[in-house]
């Protein structure tokens, strides 16, 4: 998939928080072109990470798996490819998950 073919990109992140170690985990499930003849999905498996963290490796994982975002470097941030792009982008987290909910994904 090119990056002009993206139109937008939905991210559903889930998060959980380990009381005993104090670390945070979170997997997502991605969907590039939601509703049209393109659509996509991709995951984000079980992984550390907090805040915003999601949407870096949602970013990541777009250019890795579709090879796009070429004309980027990789110290380019998600948002600003998105926004140079056109590109819709909507993210959402929920927080407070069981951590059986995140390896399920």
């Amino acid at each position: 998939m090119k990056t002009r073919d993206i139109k937008t990109i939905d991210v559903n992140a889930m998060e959980w928080f380990d009381k005993i170690n104090g670390n945070s985990y979170f997997a997502a499930n991605i969907v590039i072109n939601y509703g049209m003849k393109n659509e996509v999905h991709l995951k984000l498996p079980f992984q550390y990470g907090y805040g915003d963290h999601y949407r870096h490796m949602t970013y990541n994982k777009i250019r890795k798996e579709l090879n796009c975002f070429k004309k980027y470097d990789k110290n380019t941030s998600y948002w600003r490819a998105y926004e140079n792009e056109g590109i819709i982008h909507r993210h959402s987290i929920r927080e407070n998950c069981l951590k059986r909910e995140l390896k399920n994904i």
